[in-house]
């Protein structure tokens, strides 16, 4: 059975999240980077884009916060680009560590591949991948021109985050590291590690990931430029990352609870894609005990159920005017 909602159904359900969770007090900022843990915990912003370009938005939408971790399913989709979708299975994989986020365990345990570019391991083996091979400039440049195709307009490095990143990031030094002991990265493993400490400094906005996420959405079609920044058939793959572990250890709660494949970071975004509908950002810096936006998973799990939508339900949705 078909489905129709309306844009202002979307609205209605947008403005109730915001309402009802803006004053929720729940987590706290990530405390382990300097940078993140100054920033006001208050902020809070919701954003929809649909498939046409249209564009829904409350409360921080336009605050540019560190995108940390939400920034591996964009670089993984550079890699697709670059590489194509049985590449990166080979050399990355595309299955769920069940562990946290920076795990070493999860390369010890799987030392054949580091499982998914969608945790620490797997996104600097990506940023290894990176072409041009040897080149800092050449693949900054790479990284930073995928996110603006992807986003519709470009980040900006945060540099106090990336100076904050750079000093606290001991574990990531091992994780890069061991994996160079098994060969598992592809070029020189500092550089690696540089290249996605600054990938995770980059200022985003949760309008500019919303649109991110319809880009996914639409199959590789920026619904604001109208660029076709990837290929259609790559979509599927990409949904597929995220779906397996956009929450890390939490990830088959969210979508049970949620139905819809999304990205979190530590910074307080969560980036959710409903392919062929919309994508959807929200953005608090209060985190809970797995790093992910305690309110922005809130908000977005709310739209979602108030909605009726669900990335496993089989009827066909429209949305309409």
């Amino acid at each position: 059975m078909d489905k129709t909602i309306t844009v202002a159904q979307i609205k209605e359900a947008v403005q109730e999240a915001y309402d009802l969770y803006k004053n929720n007090t729940e987590g706290k900022n990530a405390d382990y980077i300097p940078y993140l843990a100054n920033i006001d915990k208050n902020l809070f912003g919701i954003s929809v884009c649909l498939t046409d370009g249209k564009i829904i938005q409350l409360g921080d939408s336009e605050y540019q916060f560190g995108i940390e971790s939400v920034s591996k399913v964009h670089t993984a989709i550079l890699v697709l680009r670059q590489y194509g979708a049985e590449q990166l299975l080979q050399k990355i994989g595309a299955d769920a560590t069940g562990l946290p986020f920076n795990s070493i365990f999860a390369i010890l345990l799987e030392n054949d591949h580091p499982s998914t570019p969608l945790v620490n391991a797997g996104a600097i083996v990506a940023d290894s991948m990176v072409k041009p091979l040897g080149d800092s400039d050449g693949k900054w440049k790479a990284i930073v021109d995928n996110i603006t195709d992807l986003c519709g307009s470009a980040p900006h490095l945060i540099d106090e985050l990336y100076k904050s990143e750079s000093d606290t990031n001991f574990n990531n030094r091992s994780i890069a590291w061991l994996l160079k002991n098994y060969n598992r990265i592809y070029d020189d493993p500092t550089m690696s590690l540089d290249l996605y400490t600054r990938q995770c400094s980059l200022g985003i906005t949760a309008a500019q990931l919303s649109i991110c996420a319809a880009t996914i959405a639409s199959n590789g079609v920026n619904p604001v430029t109208k660029k076709q920044v990837f290929d259609a058939k790559l979509a599927p793959n990409i949904v597929s990352l995220i779906a397996t572990v956009g929450f890390y250890e939490h990830t088959g709660d969210w979508l049970y609870t949620s139905g819809i494949p999304a990205k979190t970071g530590v910074g307080g975004g969560v980036m959710g894609v409903l392919p062929g509908l919309f994508g959807i950002a929200a953005f608090a810096p209060p985190i809970d005990d797995a790093g992910n936006s305690v309110k922005a998973q809130l908000a977005i799990k709310y739209i979602m159920n108030k909605l009726e939508l669900n990335v496993f339900r089989s009827e066909r949705v429209t949305i309409t005017e």
